[in-house]
């Protein structure tokens, strides 16, 4: 069973950083497109970053030019780093893998989109404080 572990969430005031990384088991990073989802209370699940296995990114454009995401794949893990935090990026993330296998066909909202992915973590929380 395809395992997928996020850490790294926390609280951090507005303009601070944070670094979440995801450990996948049963999964290869680099078999197809994987990202950072994220999910306020009360609120859709929707894409914040993801990376294929062709090695282009996309971002959401509320989080472009703050957020990036790697990969290493030597460790079969996945990290968004976070800057410039905002209070709206408060949310559950999560890392969710078993995307589209190719970015080139593929739309963004597309590769943004939460139905795209076949595995999920299990969240993990960020807030951010004004």
């Amino acid at each position: 069973q395809v395992q997928l572990v996020e850490s790294g969430g926390g609280s951090v005031q507005a303009g601070g950083s944070l670094r979440l990384s995801c450990a996948a088991s049963r999964y290869s990073i680099g078999s197809s497109c994987m990202g950072w989802f994220r999910q306020a209370p009360g609120k859709e699940r929707e894409g914040v970053a993801i990376h294929c296995n062709d090695d282009t990114t996309t971002y959401a454009d509320s989080v472009k030019g703050r957020f990036t995401i790697s990969k290493d794949n030597g460790k079969n893990t996945l990290a968004l780093q976070m800057n410039s935090l905002k209070p709206e990026d408060t949310a559950m993330y999560y890392c969710a893998a078993g995307g589209p296998n190719r970015s080139r066909w593929s739309s963004p909202s597309l590769l943004l989109s939460r139905l795209e992915y076949a595995y999920w973590g299990q969240g993990t929380q960020v807030t951010v404080s004004s």
